[in-house]
């Protein structure tokens, strides 16, 4: 199918690759700025042995946007960036290797097969906080309340089959950098009534040391509740027998509150902090429960600093995608949307 354009009108091709699932967006860009979503897929990234094998089964559905039509096309991951600073302040590179993936990207080789042009891998949480200064960032739930302050950065992170950061910096001459950050490696502490939930972690993941990636994703819920029940489940089946107030939420909720308190520290985030990812956007409760609340704010000495940042969540599970597109639309040299 040849996508015809019209009026101005350009198609993006995003994509939000993902441990689990990955996302891809048909995406219309208005010379006014605008961009709309006109289709989305969702694909298993599990079942996928390469990039080239994820793009061939795009090309097999039902998805109306073919690659080789797209006027440009950019595809969140997860993992480093080492190119330049390119995309409104976002590092972007034709290559990626994965941590939670077992294959990479390399645009340069499979770019040429599809008939992409015009096309950038970002960060997948680089896409995300772009996500954060559109309209979408309206529809956002307060968690905490807070000041404001769009003169000062913004923290992005969120939990999904990892942990993902990034940052929004503002720039004197206006706009935003956006800070990727990989976060989610870094190793998480624990206090001493937990080292017994530490020891479980080591023994499970064969690791020297917890990461974010493990103890604040789907796999860290299913640790907390086989170490605090005994039973031990898949994330999907933990999910879908929680009760709000529950032991195994009351410890999942405090982690989270720990590290979004440490990245919101770390980057100085008097600008907000946004949650995102399925985890939390798939079950609420994990981030509204007052342990999230009280870990936030837990700080000898910046306990004043913290109360003042206001923390919300997206409640849509698709920020990445948006995020990507915007990318793509910038990548057009168009300007934002307002």
């Amino acid at each position: 199918m040849t996508v015809e354009m019209d009026g101005g009108v350009r198609h993006l091709l995003a994509a939000d690759i993902g441990g689990t699932n990955s996302r891809f967006g048909h995406f219309l860009s208005y010379p006014d700025g605008r961009i709309e979503q006109a289709h989305n897929l969702w694909l298993s990234t599990r079942e996928a042995v390469c990039f080239a094998d994820m793009l061939a089964a795009l090309g097999g559905s039902d998805f109306p946007l073919r690659p080789a039509d797209a006027d440009a096309a950019v595809f969140a991951v997860p993992g480093p960036m080492s190119g330049p600073v390119g995309i409104m302040g976002t590092a972007s590179d034709k290559t990626c290797t994965f941590a939670n993936i077992p294959w990479n990207m390399d645009l340069d080789r499979d770019a040429p097969r599809f008939g992409l042009k015009n096309a950038a891998l970002v960060n997948d949480f680089a896409a995300q906080a772009q996500a954060f200064r559109t309209p979408l960032a309206d529809e956002c739930l307060s968690i905490l309340p807070g000041y404001f302050n769009p003169g000062k950065v913004r923290g992005v992170m969120g939990a999904g089959t990892g942990l993902g950061m990034a940052a929004l910096a503002p720039l004197a001459g206006g706009g935003h950098q956006v800070l990727s950050a990989e976060g989610g490696h870094a190793s998480r502490y624990f206090r001493r009534e937990e080292q017994d939930y530490l020891r479980l972690v080591a023994e499970v993941t064969g690791e020297s040391y917890p990461r974010g990636d493990v103890v604040l994703s789907g796999l860290g819920l299913s640790l907390v509740h086989r170490y605090l029940t005994g039973r031990d489940l898949s994330p999907a089946e933990v999910a879908a027998e929680l009760a709000p107030e529950s032991e195994t939420v009351a410890w999942f909720a405090g982690f989270y509150g720990r590290a979004a308190r440490d990245y919101a520290l770390t980057v100085l985030a008097g600008g907000g902090m946004y949650i995102s990812g399925g985890v939390a956007a798939k079950n609420p409760f994990l981030v509204t429960h007052p342990r999230f609340a009280q870990e936030f704010v837990d700080s000898p000495s910046m306990a004043g600093y913290l109360s003042a940042i206001p923390v919300s969540l997206a409640r849509r599970h698709d920020m990445g995608l948006f995020g990507a597109a915007l990318c793509a639309h910038l990548l057009l040299g168009r300007t934002p949307p307002s």
